[in-house]
């Protein structure tokens, strides 16, 4: 029986979507997750909610504890992992409010602890293979049900993350697009790399919200772009999570 663990980003840190939700305060090895959790059902499957960045938006992206996420959601039987995120588009094809099923990261990150482990036993080093990093299946589900559902969808994407909090400089943005991301964000990685770590299947919907700072003839994003295109284009993330679950439990 599959159970779900979702990992709401920035404009999904309290998503009202469970039926017969209740929170569940936890302790991990690595310290208290970004939230409490929050089981409840979503199309008879049952699903584990957790606020990447608190309920309230107060965590910011380098002190994100995702070993503590990726471990809470293991330990309450999770069985696969969707997470939400905002992104900026490096991609003039990707507009504003379109959704990307991400299928590689780049990790641009330099503070984050990016590993479980932290001394091999003798004999034993651990090297997780990371060369298709989002699960096939959840991808796969993610993408009929856009299909279903009609919405406007990318059916792969390079994201690049950056450490954050501050964005891009124009030089930077160009090397990024340089290098083949198709978006970029402050939270896929390591949080991917430690669900494969784990060996728990985990896929990302990314939104896009803004042009980042590449494009000349746009403004440059700021935080209140990403909420307000966010916050008029959740429903299509909500229902497209909705859809992929129901598909889990069939």
């Amino acid at each position: 029986m599959a159970r779900v663990g979702i990992i709401g980003g920035s404009g999904l840190d309290d998503p009202q979507i469970l039926r017969a939700a209740a929170d569940e305060q936890v302790a991990t090895p690595w310290g208290a997750p970004s939230s409490p959790l929050r089981r409840g059902v979503i199309e008879g499957i049952e699903c584990v909610l957790l606020a990447r960045h608190g309920r309230q938006h107060t965590v910011p992206p380098t002190q994100v504890n995702s070993r503590a996420n990726l471990r809470a959601l293991v330990a309450a039987g999770c069985t696969h992992v969707l997470a939400t995120t905002a992104v900026g588009s490096l991609r003039a094809e990707i507009g504003r409010g379109e959704l990307v099923i991400l299928d590689q990261f780049i990790d641009f990150t330099r503070f984050r602890p990016t590993t479980f482990c932290e001394r091999f036993e003798a004999g034993k080093p651990v090297h997780t293979p990371m060369a298709d990093p989002f699960s096939r299946e959840l991808r796969a589900r993610l993408i009929d049900s856009a299909r279903e559902l009609r919405l406007a969808h990318h059916e792969r994407g390079t994201v690049v993350t950056i450490e954050g909090p501050r964005f891009s400089t124009r030089a930077e943005s160009r090397m990024f697009r340089a290098w083949g991301a198709d978006v970029i964000n402050m939270s896929t990685a390591p949080e991917c790399a430690l669900a494969n770590e784990a060996g728990i299947p985990y896929a990302a919907v990314a939104m896009s919200t803004d042009y980042d700072c590449w494009k000349e003839d746009e403004e440059p994003v700021s935080w209140e772009q990403i909420s307000t295109i966010f916050a008029e284009n959740v429903e299509k993330v909500v229902k497209l999570l909705v859809r992929t679950i129901a598909k889990l439990g069939s």
